[in-house]
């Protein structure tokens, strides 16, 4: 295994941190009071749907933390029982943080040849809103399309970034995921967990969206399901949680018990729901949603599928997650562990550049690929990402 790769990266967890008229800059006049901007006890709040949003401390990102400052913390080498001062001193905000041509600089000095690019703040926004489909579609359709004015799809084959794809509302989905395509997208973002409204709750899995998958598999471009807010704050609160989900803010419980669960349940619905079965092109990345998942729902399904294989169409479950399933692990987990369960080829290296609990350095991920080969560095470090960015038509 080289020390410093001599190759040239793809980094699959990059992100932006949001101008803040993402949400506004686009919204409807008829709509200026979905998502606004106040002055609350001398900080600038977002407000969303009239509630102060809480899930990310300052949105203004100005200041903002320094790229990797709970690198330790996350690692569990350094405790911080006052997560403000493990951030330590904050730092003006980059170009770079919101700026293609500023990105892309900074990109050549970290020896990064292209990246997935995700939101920072809009991970959050869907969880806000699921009380009010329609104002849910109003405001994304108005931050993907703030997206492609600042960031664009795909920026000079280098940086691609992701429009967000709500599933509420299917018909709604197919619009938004039509625009993308149009646009050159090649990856999409959704939330992880089940797909909630004010008066339902159902699995992504369900034939109601099998329009917008098949739209998304004839394209041949990425679903990418990123950590956000999820929703699954609601199962804490029953056992005397805290409410609105908040970034950074501890909760030992919440954190041991829902923190992989999301993406866990998310993978498994696709998969027996029969979603990977209907649309063979599919492919699925989870990104920052850790991976110590993985080997778990390796041997649940193996079992599952040992017990009852019709229910899976007598297609093996274990090789549908391995045929199209792609993961992206933190740099802190049992690597090892996932490459034995899914394959070298199923692994994607993301920095989480530039939060606070990435790394400050991306290249330096590869220190922590221990026991892996050459190859097997290469795969994940570049090639596997690399092809994923790529679309890939389904067969006529």
């Amino acid at each position: 295994m080289p020390a410093t790769p001599d190759f040239g990266l793809f980094d699959a967890d990059n992100h932006y941190y949001e101008a803040t008229d993402a949400f506004t800059r686009h919204l409807p006049r008829e709509h200026r009071n979905l998502v606004q901007w106040a002055e609350i006890d001398g900080r600038e709040r977002l407000v969303v749907a009239g509630r102060i949003f809480r899930f990310i401390p300052n949105p203004t990102f100005d200041p903002v933390a320094r790229p990797g400052c709970l690198d330790a913390y996350f690692r569990g080498k350094e405790a911080a029982d006052d997560i403000r001062q493990a951030f330590g001193a904050l730092e003006p905000i980059s170009p770079a943080y919101r700026d293609p041509v500023a990105r892309v600089e900074v990109m050549d000095a970290q020896g990064i040849d292209g990246c997935f690019m995700f939101p920072t703040l809009g991970v959050g926004v869907e969880e806000a809103l699921t009380d009010d489909v329609e104002a849910l579609y109003t405001a994304f359709r108005a931050f993907n399309e703030w997206l492609l004015d600042d960031w664009q799809y795909n920026y000079l084959d280098r940086i691609f970034a992701a429009p967000y794809i709500p599933l509420q509302r299917p018909a709604l989905a197919a619009e938004l995921v039509d625009r993308a395509l149009a646009n050159g997208a090649r990856v999409v973002v959704m939330r992880a967990g089940p797909v909630r409204g004010p008066s339902f709750s159902r699995s992504p899995g369900d034939p109601i969206n099998d329009g917008v998958w098949a739209r998304l598999a004839e394209a041949g471009v990425l679903v990418a399901y990123h950590s956000g807010d999820s929703g699954y704050g609601r199962y804490a609160d029953d056992w005397g949680g805290l409410g609105d989900f908040q970034a950074f803010r501890n909760n030992p419980f919440r954190n041991i018990t829902s923190s992989h669960r999301p993406i866990y349940d998310t993978v498994a619905a696709l998969v027996c729901h029969g979603v990977l079965r209907r649309h063979p092109n599919l492919r699925i990345a989870t990104i920052e949603s850790g991976s110590d998942w993985v080997p778990e729902l390796v041997r649940a399904l193996k079992k599952s599928y040992a017990q009852v294989p019709a229910a899976y169409e007598r297609v093996d479950p274990v090789d549908q997650l391995r045929e199209h399933v792609w993961v992206s692990p933190y740099y802190e987990d049992d690597l090892a562990a996932v490459r034995d369960a899914i394959g070298a080829d199923r692994i994607i290296f993301g920095s989480d550049y530039p939060h606070a609990e990435g790394l400050a350095e991306p290249r330096t991920f590869v220190d922590d690929l221990a026991g892996f080969s050459d190859d097997e560095v290469r795969l994940v470090m570049r090639e596997n990402a690399l092809a994923l960015s790529q679309r890939r038509p389904a067969p006529a």
